[in-house]
């Protein structure tokens, strides 16, 4: 393993991974801090490959779903720990119109769009830097989305930093700028199971949103800004998991679980606040998500199964959740929805940032 510089107490450190079936070389970037967090990031899909935490008592396990090897990645349909874009979550019917003209993506979900399309963003290998500074370590993610990839108009550049400190906080910031309108909405689709096995029923969520937005059978959001209050979407205080994603409920049945967009309560482009948290009682391990985003999707792992085996064995369904930060399915068909779209001149730009802890 080749080091990339020294630091006090955040380092970085770059190894090979794999090699794409047209040559190029896969690098992987490890980020270790002084308390020991460890975590895995690939320059392909920009894909948090691991995440080695401690529980209370000081015992490491690997929290996020992946692969040992380059190969599986290669039709990663779950787009495990990878950034998806341009826009993450439901396009419907991979349609829209923006400023008198009409445009069709890629549609590969059903009848609809999905995570930015057949290619996507988690789909390409990135140009990758990794920096080392006084407490904190990262890598620099970098690509240009052409005009027309997937459908959607205009070029994007895009530059996503991964950066840990010494308060194992990971932050992840985007920012992208264009030549052209274009909606843009940028989410890393890591699958976290805090117990690192197992199912994630017991796991305690806490969502900081009074209303979500329900969806139809092809889950595209109705429009509605629907209260939680009452619903098995009422996730206010941490609930269990396993308490609500069987509900007799249309929506549980729809998502076939928890497959839902949170209205977070604050407004986008303000700072960071806290927008959920995750806990496993068993092992004590506390993930806390930081956004300023306007949403946070919740998917408890309701397709996941045992078709393929990833590093702790078969992807088994509910075997871990996501909390993905975002702006709302289908923006650019809800205009009531927060404006996902960017523009010449207006870069994107926002900041999510997952902590590990633990309750004791």
């Amino acid at each position: 393993m080749t080091r990339v510089a020294t630091s006090p107490s955040v380092s970085v450190s770059a190894a090979p991974f794999g090699v794409l079936p047209d040559g190029t070389q896969v690098t992987a970037y490890t980020l270790v801090n002084r308390q020991g967090l460890r975590i895995k990031v690939l320059d392909f899909g920009a894909i948090i490959q691991a995440v080695h935490a401690p529980d209370r008592h000081g015992a490491f396990a690997d929290v996020v779903l992946g692969f040992d090897g380059i190969a599986p990645y290669l039709s990663n349909n779950w787009y495990l720990g990878a950034v998806v874009g341009r826009f993450a979550n439901r396009i419907a019917r991979g349609r829209f119109s923006l400023d008198g003209r009409d445009y069709s993506l890629a549609v590969n979900n059903g009848v609809n769009h999905l995570h930015g399309g057949k290619q996507g963003f988690h789909q390409v290998l990135w140009s990758a830097e990794a920096y080392e500074k006084e407490g904190a370590a990262g890598i620099v993610l970098t690509r240009s989305s052409p005009d027309g990839e997937d459908g959607y108009p205009g070029r994007l550049d895009v530059t996503l930093v991964y950066e840990l400190n010494d308060d194992n906080a990971l932050s992840l910031r985007y920012h992208a700028t264009t030549d052209q309108a274009t909606p843009v909405n940028l989410t890393n689709h890591s699958y976290f199971n805090l117990a690192g096995q197992g199912d994630i029923l017991a796991h305690e969520v806490m969502i900081a949103a009074d209303r979500y937005t329900p969806v139809d059978a092809g889950s595209i959001p109705t429009g509605e800004l629907a209260d939680v209050a009452g619903t098995p979407f009422d996730l206010r205080r941490a609930t269990a998991v396993g308490a609500g994603i069987d509900a007799v409920h249309e929506q549980i049945r729809f998502g076939h679980g928890y497959d839902h967009n949170f209205v977070l309560n604050k407004k986008a482009g303000s700072s960071l606040d806290l927008a959920a948290t995750a806990r496993d009682p068993a092992s004590g391990r506390v993930l806390e998500v930081y956004t300023q985003a306007p949403g946070v999707q919740l998917y408890t792992g309701n397709f996941l199964d045992d078709s393929q085996h990833g590093k702790q064995g078969p992807l088994q369904r509910r075997g871990a959740l996501c909390l993905e930060t975002q702006h709302f399915p289908d923006s650019p068909n809800q205009p009531h929805f927060p404006d996902c779209i960017v523009r010449p001149g207006t870069p994107y730009q926002t900041q999510t940032v997952y902590r590990f802890t633990t309750d004791a």
